[in-house]
């Protein structure tokens, strides 16, 4: 079994820190972004990663290549911007079984990938969580404060996927799985949701989610889920 990490992308948002460092060499709790998933998915027992990188490719293969992190390792550099689809579809050399993991470049998670392995081609859905406090209220009064809640009637992707390798023929040289192969797959009823409740989850796109991310790890205990067997 494979992994396919997505960490070509420029993180304009995390400026003027990414003008020198590529973002999955970002440092959270001390560990780069790409070292935390690698050593997520080896929890799980997938030892075969490979490296979609870009942006400052050689400092991201130079990092990985100088450490001891138990894993063998492919890249498959990127010259320009492909998008999600594109990557995947400009890496499907190394792909060799039937089915392999996705995973975004900038997601840290704990959710459970053996739940995501029921269905060929599933995507990870988590409950969308607000950036804002809400108000309840009672017609004019307020009844309660709650502070960012998880919206279990609403679903978000987790940026973490399992697929086949059939679904390599349908990805374009350049664009977004979410617009372009996903709504197909969807429309002939070929994709699947695994949904995970209350479960660490955490994009890193900002200095803000860096921040969040850091509590998150020290207060979920983190490091000790994925340095566990």
């Amino acid at each position: 079994m494979k992994v396919i990490l997505l960490s070509g992308g420029f993180g304009k948002r995390l400026k003027p820190l990414t003008d020198y460092l590529p973002k999955p060499l970002i440092p959270v709790c001390n560990y780069p972004i790409i070292e935390w998933q690698i050593k997520y998915f080896k929890k799980f027992g997938i030892k075969d990663v490979i490296v979609c990188a870009g942006y400052r490719a050689d400092q991201v293969i130079k990092h990985l290549e100088g450490k001891n992190l138990g894993v063998r390792l492919e890249y498959s550099i990127e010259t320009e911007p492909l998008g999600t689809a594109g990557a995947i579809k400009k890496a499907s050399k190394y792909i060799d079984a039937e089915n392999f993991f996705v995973a975004n470049g900038d997601v840290l998670t704990n959710l459970d990938l053996n739940k995501l392995q029921v269905h060929p081609n599933s995507v990870a859905v988590i409950p969308l969580r607000t950036s804002f406090g809400i108000v309840h209220l009672d017609g004019s009064k307020v009844e309660r404060f709650e502070e960012k809640p998880e919206m279990f009637d609403y679903w978000m992707n987790a940026g973490i996927y399992y697929l086949k390798k059939d679904i390599l023929k349908h990805l374009p040289k350049n664009g977004n799985l979410e617009d372009t192969t996903f709504p197909g797959l969807a429309r002939n009823g070929k994709l699947h949701a695994v949904k995970y409740g209350k479960v660490f989850w955490k994009s890193i796109d900002s200095y803000k989610d860096m921040e969040e991310c850091e509590s998150l790890i020290n207060g979920n205990g983190y490091e000790k889920f994925i340095s566990s067997k």
